[in-house]
């Protein structure tokens, strides 16, 4: 179990949860081909020992993390079609202003509906605050027993009991309820602050913003038992009570419950300050160019995610096959590369000259160029389809046996390495 909770949190602290792309989502027929291609290698595949003197469960993980990465952006790019050139056909917003309000489009490409607009912030959205009293950290102001209180929300009802046990200090006090609130996911944040060092207070924060027009409150704390220890805390009183957002729109003023709102079911527009005076952002669209190089630029991203992880691991797993194989895309269309504004640096990542690609996908030679985009983006799919189904290709390992090649029959276990990534410290 250890090997496995160290592959688990190494995942999670380096890659994060997973946010549910909708390039996750996949057809029966396209998983049932995953599948398929997993038993297959599995068949042909030698048996193997692998290596624990290096890091071989953070490399594949980095492996199948970056080649996902590379799959979802291949998805994006050809979501329109197969041709990269479908792009222009994408409608990509922008704001003049991101520091204020940040933009994406939502909306259908193919309608005619989606207009500009300005945007001026006027307030944002704030959640209901309930800040208790400053007490003095280490005196006792309650008694020892249990004790409780109830909290209302807009859509629930919730009751909390804490103890007070022999010696605790107002501070351990407040820290069991604001732990006992977090723990509970009721849609509230609790920490204990300070002021100078010497007193501390229980603040106590809605994750949820704003007020409909029918509500006074986002949640109340409110005790009949425990009123004194309820009193003591402070808690019960709303120090900064929830505002909407304010906002005008060409001139018109509105208003949202939140920060995050979606304007004519085509903007999705997410307020992060007030702007200045006379200066609303502009939401726009960008030019098509500007389109295409924000769409190769983060192919190239994903691409250099899964170089460097070949640079990272290859003295290590004392092989250089995954560095050789992705780099060889790059070097064996350098020059059509080169022509289309994506140039190769020394450690053999690339990177792109936005003027040169302008200027390639306006002029003359536009298809040719689109062509060679197209072959690039159709080599790393195929590279990243083929590294997420065998990570275990580029470890450090040692063959013990070859399959006879004419009785080749499937392992119920080792698929397991390829997809679930478990690996036993014995194999």
């Amino acid at each position: 179990m250890a090997k496995i909770d160290a592959a688990y949190n190494y995942l999670l602290t380096t890659y994060g949860k997973a946010t549910g792309s909708r390039y996750d989502s996949h057809k029966k027929s396209e998983l049932r081909s995953v599948y398929n291609n997993i038993i297959k290698i599995n068949k042909e595949s030698p048996l193997y020992k692998i290596s624990q003197t290096g890091d071989v469960t953070r490399f594949a993980i980095d492996i199948k993390e970056n080649a996902h990465r590379i799959q979802n952006v291949i998805a994006s790019l050809s979501e329109a079609g197969e041709d990269i050139s479908s792009v222009l056909n994408k409608k990509i917003a922008v704001s003049s202003d991101e520091d204020a309000v940040s933009v994406t489009y939502v909306g259908d490409d193919a309608a005619d509906s989606a207009k500009t607009f300005d945007l001026d912030v006027v307030r944002l959205a704030t959640p209901q605050v309930n800040q208790g009293h400053y007490l003095k950290r280490l005196d006792h102001s309650f008694e020892e027993g249990t004790f409780s209180f109830d909290l209302d929300t807009t859509s629930n009802s919730y009751e909390f009991q804490f103890n007070v046990n022999p010696g605790d200090n107002n501070f351990d006090v407040q820290s069991r309820i604001a732990r006992l609130i977090n723990q509970s996911d009721v849609g509230l944040e609790a920490e204990v602050v300070m002021n100078d060092g010497t007193e501390s207070a229980l603040r106590i924060t809605s994750k949820q913003t704003g007020l409909a027009p029918e509500e006074d409150y986002l949640f109340r704390i409110q005790s009949g038992t425990s009123w004194n220890e309820l009193n003591i805390l402070g808690i019960g009183e709303i120090t900064s009570p929830a505002e909407n957002s304010v906002f005008r729109l060409n001139g018109t003023e509105h208003s949202s419950l939140a920060n995050t709102f979606t304007i004519n079911k085509s903007f999705e527009i997410s307020l992060h300050k007030p702007t200045e005076d006379g200066s609303p952002a502009h939401i726009g669209f960008k030019a098509n160019t500007d389109a295409i190089g924000d769409s190769v630029d983060e192919m190239l991203q994903a691409y250099n995610g899964l170089v460097m992880v070949g640079h990272k691991y290859s003295a290590s797993q004392n092989n250089h096959k995954l560095i050789n194989e992705v780099t060889s895309i790059g070097r064996n269309m350098k020059e059509s590369l080169a022509a289309a504004g994506i140039m190769e640096a020394e450690d053999y990542t690339l990177f792109l000259d936005r003027d040169v690609l302008s200027q390639a996908i306006t002029g003359d030679s536009a298809k040719d160029h689109y062509v060679t985009l197209n072959r690039f983006k159709n080599a790393l799919s195929r590279e990243a389809q083929k590294t997420a189904l065998n990570p275990m290709n580029y470890v450090d390992k040692v063959i013990v046996e070859y399959k006879n090649p004419g009785r080749t029959l499937a392992a119920p276990y080792a698929p397991s390495a390829y997809s679930g990534m478990l690996i036993d410290r014995f194999l």
